[in-house]
């Protein structure tokens, strides 16, 4: 793993993108340029701001050249250095304190004080994937700095031949040098997390997805149709990847009594009230018998219901069902394989 302090190579400013180009105008001016940064919008102080924090070294001729219509006598600067400490500084200058550290956090990556705090926020499987191309004693520091529960699971995730060797390295190792344990921080930061910031972004169907699904039904299926007939393929892809109640039909036994007990009787009733026929004996099917009995005939006992109604309750009933996927307790449909649970 060979130590990068930022992005290598800067020759000419052709080779440099147009956030690249600002950032360095902007480093170059710096508390002087507050009249400038004022004046971008947020996407736009965002992508400067991730292009300076990983500039690392821009010879001063590529400063003279973006400069050349601005400013004389450059010359005599000197090249600058691109960091997060002197991005964050200048950007602390002008920007309400909360805006930086939220712009500053997406740049490092995920949330934590130390490199190896941030790691410990990132799924082993991701941390594997990256891990499994360096050298066995990379990784065995770097296993060594985090906790053993994530260490353990990101093993795990290697292929085994190579995990083994890494476990040999953690077996045999001595302190590491100061040094040495800098310069892998240093490539982690810039290789790792710089890249895991820009590819971690939501994907835009899924985010609507998720909107859609908090729609009440007229609303969402007006949304829908609409959105069909201008693009067609993205309506699918949303449809695809909401979460509906009908789509509790595809629990388990074991899941769906899981979620009965934890939904409230009476909101289960009125979700009910309003399901399919093949769904309501599904839920009917896992309980007792008196309980069974007792649900018909409370949902008998309701009489008609506003449909407003129905889709709160069976909106609700669909975000218990997430919260209990989330901690494991139940599998949602789509996911399975490896992870499929065993009651």
């Amino acid at each position: 793993m060979s130590p990068r302090a930022g992005r290598k190579g800067i020759t000419n400013s052709s080779g440099l993108s147009g956030a690249e180009k600002a950032a360095v105008i902007l480093l170059s001016l710096g508390e002087d340029a507050q009249a400038i940064w004022e004046g971008l919008d947020d996407e736009e102080v965002k992508d400067i701001s991730s292009a300076m924090a990983s500039l690392g070294a821009v010879p001063s001729s590529v400063v003279e050249d973006l400069l050349m219509e601005f400013v004389s006598g450059l010359s005599t600067t000197g090249a600058i250095m691109g960091s997060y400490e002197q991005t964050q500084r200048l950007l602390n200058a002008f920007l309400p304190a909360e805006k930086v550290d939220s712009l500053m956090e997406e740049i490092r990556g995920p949330a934590g004080r130390t490199m190896w705090d941030k790691l410990a926020n990132v799924n082993e499987a991701v941390l594997a994937n990256y891990l499994k191309n360096e050298y066995p004693q990379t990784v065995a520091v770097v296993l060594s700095k985090i906790k053993g529960d994530h260490a353990a699971r990101v093993l795990a995730s290697l292929p085994e031949d190579f995990a083994l060797e890494c476990v040999t390295r953690m077996l045999r190792m001595e302190p590491v040098q100061r040094e040495i344990l800098d310069k892998i921080e240093l490539t982690l930061r810039n290789e790792f997390m710089s890249n895991l910031a820009r590819t971690a972004k939501r994907d835009s169907h899924e985010m609507m997805a998720d909107i859609f699904n908090n729609f009440d039904r007229q609303t969402e299926s007006r949304f829908l149709s609409a959105l069909e007939e201008r693009t067609r393929e993205s309506a699918e892809r949303i449809r695809a990847l909401m979460f509906v109640f009908e789509d509790l039909a595809k629990l388990d036994p074991g899941g769906v009594q899981t979620l009965l007990r934890a939904v409230e009787k009476d909101q289960l009733g009125l979700a009910l009230k309003g399901s399919s026929d093949a769904l309501r004996e599904l839920f009917f099917s896992n309980m007792s018998e008196r309980a069974s009995k007792i649900m018909r005939d409370d949902m008998e006992s309701m009489g008609p219901v506003r449909l407003k109604d129905v889709d709160a309750a069976q909106m609700a009933m669909v975000q218990v069902a997430k919260d209990l996927a989330a901690r494991g307790e139940i599998m949602m449909a789509g996911q399975g394989g490896d992870d499929e649970l065993v009651y």
